[in-house]
């Protein structure tokens, strides 16, 4: 017991002050527990409600592609710049530092390679190794339209199931196939699915032609993928214009590790997303961070 000699009577009750409840300023969140919130603003700035991810789980299907052959090397160097990180389970383990105190965004589904049919994925995760890694969310593969659509489709609600038990998002991950039409229409359908079957956020590609509505219509927050490697003007107007339309941030890979200035671009790309940064400004900014020796 606490030794109540000398205790001081309470006082300061601010009876004049209501107490605050600080949202986080995520669409379709207000409802989660506290333990989801928390896990999403290791993901989202907690002022802006973006982010900025940094995807590097490509080697879970492709290998060490470009970029990724070292990770250590051409990676770690890039996480201060980050809000969160978008690795597999080998990669986490294996190579970024335990002292890497941002969200992270662990890839849950996986299976065929490169070689093989790529919607034919299965859980590749647990949910207790996720929380023994004390991720911030995990990410699944959902291909609506693809020949295992369903399959993917159940991977998704048995993670959001096994997530809702322990507090943990789930990330519905919208794949572009080559039999899959790469338009708003097929985007409103995909995303507002793997919202209305229970995932926390949803990672979707961009489209030029009524990315707003493809927002608009999914109750909970959207990034953008970073795609294939792009001219870096023209990645970081791509992440403007998806921003403007109501993107909650990107999840940037291969447009930022690829890049002639990783370190640079992921700089630039961070402040197009959190403080609306015109594109062509933005490259400016790239260049001169790139020149700066």
């Amino acid at each position: 017991m606490a030794d109540t000699d000398g205790n001081i009577d309470s006082h300061d009750y601010y009876l004049d002050t209501p107490q605050t409840d600080t949202p986080l300023p995520l669409k379709g969140c207000n409802s989660l527990d506290w333990g989801m919130k928390n896990r999403l603003a290791n993901i989202f700035d907690p002022k802006t409600g973006r982010t900025v991810m940094l995807a590097v789980d490509h080697g879970y299907f492709m290998g060490p592609t470009t970029g990724l052959e070292r990770i250590d090397i051409t990676i770690n160097p890039l996480l201060p710049y980050a809000n969160t990180l978008m690795c597999t389970r080998g990669i986490l383990r294996s190579t970024i530092p335990p002292g890497f105190n941002k969200g992270v965004v662990l890839r849950a589904s996986g299976g065929p390679s490169i070689l093989k049919e790529l919607s034919d994925e299965r859980i590749a995760v647990d949910m207790e190794d996720a929380i023994r890694l004390n991720v911030a969310a995990v990410a699944v593969q959902v291909f609506i339209g693809g020949e295992f659509e369903t399959q993917s489709v159940h991977n998704m609600t048995s993670l959001v199931d096994a997530g809702n038990r322990y507090g943990m998002p789930v990330l519905g991950v919208t794949a572009v196939g080559k039999q899959m039409v790469r338009d708003a229409k097929y985007m409103r359908l995909a995303t507002r699915m793997c919202a209305e079957l229970g995932c926390t956020y949803v990672k979707t590609y961009y489209v030029e032609k009524d990315f707003d509505t493809v927002a608009a219509a999914c109750p909970v927050p959207i990034v953008i993928a970073g795609g294939k490697k792009q001219p870096e003007l023209d990645a970081l107007t791509m992440a403007y214009n998806a921003i403007q339309q109501g993107a909650a941030g990107v999840d940037m890979g291969r447009n930022i590790f690829q890049s002639d200035a990783p370190a640079a671009m992921i700089q630039a790309v961070f402040r197009v997303v959190h403080e609306n940064m015109p594109p062509k400004e933005a490259f400016e900014y790239y260049e001169t961070l790139k020149n700066t020796k």
